[in-house]
């Protein structure tokens, strides 16, 4: 029996029956069955197992099996789908025969996977590069950045993760969430930034919570101005929370936030355990009596605030009572602003003495309280004993000529004070003499500025003023109206 020759095609896939897999029958070779791993070596009647190139054998089965293997060939040969595999398997045979460099540093390989598999892990592979092509080439975890101009009620579309997170990103966006405040976008922005400045936000006492959560663990901001934004009570006590946990903020503004005695107290227990803040402004913060107190027992025991500005608020005698003996024992502040308050009276007598004994208060604004001529006598005693104070404001204070003339006892005495201000008082012409004449009996005054503003001074004024500017060439007298 001769063996029937095979079409090119179907001899090309049986020559290459060695990239197929051993014992995988080549599709294309419908008339001639592979033999299996069992056959007869010897060639005598059985069929013989093919060489490492998968050459053909020949077949001498009985007429009763070969006719049934042609009924199934042909049977296969009509199904559609086994020649749509045997097209494709065919395409891809010589595809790989025409390339004659391996795409892989393993594509010279043989394997023992069927062709089928291969295909179709093939075809998964391409459609997973599909997929991830359309992605776009963002990288995996970037956000968008945000210009100046967005609102305030956009959120960051991705937040960094990660437990050393030193600005507050992600603990402001979840206190947020958590107390329904609208995130500031310029907050988001300026993290980063030195010197944060949110005035007028309406912020309200969620807002201030949202926000104290992220300065908990902000290491960049030093500077903070929230002033005008309704913090109220319970704003404050937030602040003052973040206060006993952030050792980075030196400058806090919270002037005109409605702060209240409450407030006040939270904020004041805070400063007690804080020692970073060196400028503190409470200014319109509705302060009266009892946040006097709290005030003047925690200047008691801090000692790194510099400037405190307790300015526009109602702070009274009482108040006054309370903070002469705090400041006569405190030895950190520097600058003291009080005015727009109600010290006046005896308040102002005790809180004058207090003064008398600080040695590092170098500016003190008094002005709009109301002394009268009992807090001036009061004041000029002070300037007596004091040797630090630089700078004093007691302008619009209803000093009369009286009060002004045992002022005056003071200006005689004191090396120290270089700028006084004393305009707008009922003193007249002749007040302002007597405090220049105080001047000229002191060799060794200091004064620079002079400030009569708002006051008429006559001829005699005038006369002595330019008779003192030989001994006192540095000396600066303002009189009259400010715009003349």
């Amino acid at each position: 029996m001769q063996p029937r020759l095979q079409p090119p095609a179907q001899q090309l896939l049986t020559m290459s029956g060695r990239g197929l897999g051993h014992g995988m029958r080549p599709l294309g070779a419908m008339g001639e069955r592979k033999p299996g791993p069992w056959g007869d070596p010897s060639g005598t009647g059985m069929d013989q197992r093919p060489g490492p190139w998968g050459l053909a054998s020949t077949s001498r089965l009985p007429p009763r099996i070969a006719r049934g293997e042609e009924a199934e060939e042909e049977e296969r040969a009509q199904d559609p789908r086994i020649q749509n595999w045997e097209k494709a398997e065919l395409e891809v045979v010589l595809k790989v025969h025409e390339d004659s460099s391996p795409k892989t540093p393993y594509g010279g390989l043989s394997t023992n996977f069927p062709l089928r598999s291969s295909l179709l892990q093939t075809q998964e592979e391409e459609e997973e590069e599909e997929d991830t092509s359309e992605q776009g080439s963002q990288p995996v975890g970037a956000y968008e950045t945000y210009s100046e101009g967005d609102s305030d009620s956009d959120l960051e579309r991705e937040e960094p993760r990660g437990p050393y997170d030193l600005t507050g990103r992600s603990q402001y966006l979840a206190a947020c969430k958590a107390y329904g405040a609208v995130p500031i976008s310029y907050f988001l922005h300026h993290m980063h930034d030195p010197e944060l400045t949110l005035m007028h936000r309406g912020l309200g006492p969620q807002g201030a919570r949202a926000l104290a959560s992220a300065l908990m663990s902000n290491t960049s901001i030093l500077k903070l101005n929230l002033s005008d934004n309704w913090l109220n009570e319970e704003g404050a006590e937030a602040i003052a929370g973040m206060l006993k946990e952030n050792c980075f903020i030196t400058d806090l503004d919270l002037s005109d936030n409605k702060l209240g005695a409450k407030g006040a107290k939270a904020l004041c227990a805070a400063l007690k355990e804080n020692t970073s803040v060196r400028w503190l402004r409470m200014s319109g913060s509705d302060l009266g009596t009892q946040a006097a107190k709290d005030i003047a027992d925690a200047l008691m025991v801090n000692t790194k605030v510099e400037l405190l500005d307790l300015s526009h608020n109602l702070l009274d005698e009482e108040a006054g009572e309370k903070l002469g003996p705090a400041l006569a024992e405190n030895v950190g502040i520097k600058e003291l602003n009080l005015s727009w308050n109600h010290l006046r009276g005896t308040g102002t007598v005790i809180f004058t003495r207090g003064i008398g004994a600080n040695i590092f208060l170098k500016v003190l604004d008094l002005s709009y309280n109301g002394f009268g001529d009992q807090g001036a006598a009061a004041m000029g005693e002070a300037l007596k004993v004091n040797s630090v104070l630089e700078d004093l404001n007691i302008s619009n204070n209803r000093i009369s000529l009286p009060g002004a003339l045992r002022f005056s006892s003071g200006l005689r005495e004191n090396r120290t004070l270089r700028i006084l201000s004393m305009g707008r008082n009922p003193m007249r012409s002749e007040g302002c003499l007597g405090l220049l004449r105080a001047v000229q009996m002191n060799p060794d005054s200091g004064l620079e500025v002079l400030d009569f503003s708002d006051i008429h001074l006559n001829k005699d004024f005038d006369d002595l003023a330019c008779s003192m500017k030989e001994g006192f060439p540095r000396l600066c007298i303002r009189h009259g109206s400010p715009t003349a």
